[in-house]
């Protein structure tokens, strides 16, 4: 849920800090007194489409910043702070956007630096906005099959896995058949280009790590000089006479006559003995070493030739050698798949008709889990537009295209969510037929029936914030009344916010906030007060009546309040 929101500089606000609860929350105040713009202002937060515009007068940059909790860890957020690297602590997220007068935008999540693109994405998982004229989600038909299966998840998740991994498997033997069906030219001149590259890999004859030693041996030719001195010098300080270890001869033999004078410096003669027959050995292998020292030119060039080779293959073909190793072993066998064309050719369409069979089975499987689910889901929204004084209207799952449409195999068009397209179709009057939901366009109407689909799908989306922006326009009498109830209904599961002018609507909310506009010092701004009960009522029964407040009106209020409660504790 959305807990904590602050807007500054933002339109008409100068600063705003919210704290919100769970349940309804709804919003009231006369027209223009910046409800909207508070709704504008948690639409860009969530990513949406941001403008100087909406800076306030005389201001550099507008803030907002919003605080969400998330108690389930299976929340789509969390798959998404996952995939873009950001960290979650004890379900906090914090979104944060400024929007500069140069135009630029700086978007943050828990601190972390993403682009708008990405904050859309994140957003898109934790608020949904509902305006009277904005279908989203639900009027995107592109999306209902999604929605079907999100409401049929119990059953139609394990189906959707099991017929896409075998829908993978037939994607990539559709590619490789395609692939070596190719024109023959074509295929030949790819032949040809890797036999040459093969050639070109094996004649290099190269060994594993062999640039490594290469660069090693190199490093030991160009400091030759400095090698050959430094052996050199070190074996001068130990060999020859007043040396190293002549002097070290000398302390072990006056070592040896104190040891014959007292036993306790034996142990001492002992360590003297180690180091002088240590450093006797060091001056033969430094003597070895400088008789086998030799310099090379021409062996430093055939290094340098050797690994300008080994970098011309790396360029073409991999990072290292093992990459070129085995892109070489990959190309050696597609050699042998392209000379052996018409033998993988068959070996795969026999695969992939053993697979279109299989996929059609799971597929055909799946449909049929739709199918049953989307008998419920009919029955469910017919249910929901009953309670919203709709009961004439008739709601549809469509299904495009039937599996028993198709004979052959080869003209299945298989997909990876399955065999089926699907369409919601409605008809609000009787006798007329049924139409796309998308151009269902009446005003009232499309308030509930968006209600009916929001009442379903809201325990589904796992959205954490609906905000429905005066979507009740249009409605009045029994109607009000049911959609304020069910947007109430819609609350139990998610938090809801609400920009109503409905007094029915303002009566069913958890949280009352009302939205004035003050003018001080010359300039405009709008204040949010969260009303007390007594408040609540003198607000309603501003909504009810209009500018006059009466002993009546507030009576009304207070039926309209005591009715909201009898209904949301039964």
């Amino acid at each position: 849920m959305l807990q904590e929101l602050t807007i500054r500089n933002f339109a008409i606000i100068d600063e705003l800090n919210l704290s919100f609860e769970k349940g309804l929350t709804a919003l009231t105040g006369e027209t223009g007194a910046g409800k909207s713009i508070i709704i504008d202002a948690i639409h860009l937060l969530v990513g949406g489409r941001g403008s100087v515009e909406f800076i306030r007068h005389g201001e550099k940059k507008a803030e907002i910043e919003g605080l969400f909790t998330i108690k389930n860890n299976e929340h789509p957020c969390v798959e998404r702070a996952r995939e873009f690297g950001i960290e979650m602590e004890d379900g906090m997220i914090v979104l944060h956007r400024d929007i500069s007068v140069n135009g630029k935008n700086v978007c943050r999540i828990n601190g972390k630096l993403v682009t708008i693109s990405v904050l859309r994405e994140f957003g898109s998982t934790l608020v949904d906005i509902h305006g009277q004229h904005e279908h989203q989600e639900l009027m995107n038909e592109s999306l209902h099959l999604q929605l079907l299966d999100q409401f049929g998840k119990s059953e139609i998740e394990k189906a959707i896995e099991n017929y896409s991994e075998i829908y993978k498997n037939y994607e990539q033997t559709l590619s490789r058949l395609k692939k070596l069906s190719e024109n023959e030219q074509q295929m030949a001149h790819r032949l040809d280009l890797i036999q040459f590259q093969l050639r070109e890999i094996q004649n290099a004859d190269l060994q594993l790590n062999e640039d490594e030693q290469l660069l090693d041996e190199k490093r030991k030719l160009m400091n030759f000089e400095r090698l050959f001195d430094s052996l050199k010098t070190s074996f001068e300080a130990l060999q020859g006479e007043q040396r190293g270890l002549d002097w070290i001869s000398l302390l072990m033999t006056q070592m040896e006559t104190a040891a014959e004078l007292n036993k306790e410096y034996e142990p001492m003669l002992e360590s003297v003995s180690n180091c002088f027959y240590t450093l006797e050995d060091i001056t033969r292998n430094l003597s070895d070493a400088l008789d086998h020292l030799e310099f090379e030119p021409d062996r430093l060039n055939e290094i340098e030739n050797r690994l300008n080779e080994i970098n011309q293959l790396k360029r073409k073909y991999g990072q290292s050698i093992q990459g070129i190793l085995e892109y070489g072993a990959k190309i050696e066998e597609e050699i042998e798949t392209i000379t052996n064309r018409e033998s993988h050719i068959e070996k795969l369409q026999k695969r992939l008709s053993t697979l279109q069979k299989d996929l059609f089975l799971e597929g055909k499987q799946l449909s049929d889990l739709r199918r049953r689910w989307a008998k419920r889901l009919t029955d469910a929204i017919s249910n929901e537009l009953k309670q919203l004084y709709m009961d004439k209207t008739i709601f549809e799952v469509k299904f495009h295209q039937s599996t028993e449409n198709y004979l052959d195999m080869q003209d299945i068009p298989f997909r990876k969510d399955g065999l089926d397209s699907v369409e919601f179709y409605i008809s609000t009057n009787p006798g007329e037929p049924l139409k796309p939901l998308v151009k269902v366009a009446s005003g009232g109407e499309l308030s509930r029936i968006m209600l009916a689909l929001k009442t379903i799908f809201s325990k589904h989306q796992g959205i954490t914030s609906i905000i429905f922006d005066e979507v009740d326009t249009g409605v009045s009498g029994r109607v009000a009344q049911a959609i304020a109830e069910k947007i109430q209904q819609i609350s139990v599961d998610s938090q809801v916010f609400c920009i109503s002018h409905l007094p029915q609507v303002a009566a069913m909310a958890d949280t009352h906030l009302f939205i004035k506009k003050e003018t001080a010092g010359g300039r405009t701004r709008t204040s949010v007060q969260q009303l007390s009960p007594e408040e609540k009522i003198t607000e309603i029964g501003r909504m009810i009546s209009g500018v006059e407040i009466t002993d009546v009106t507030k009576e009304h209020a207070k039926e309209l309040i005591e009715l909201a409660y009898t209904i949301k504790t039964t």
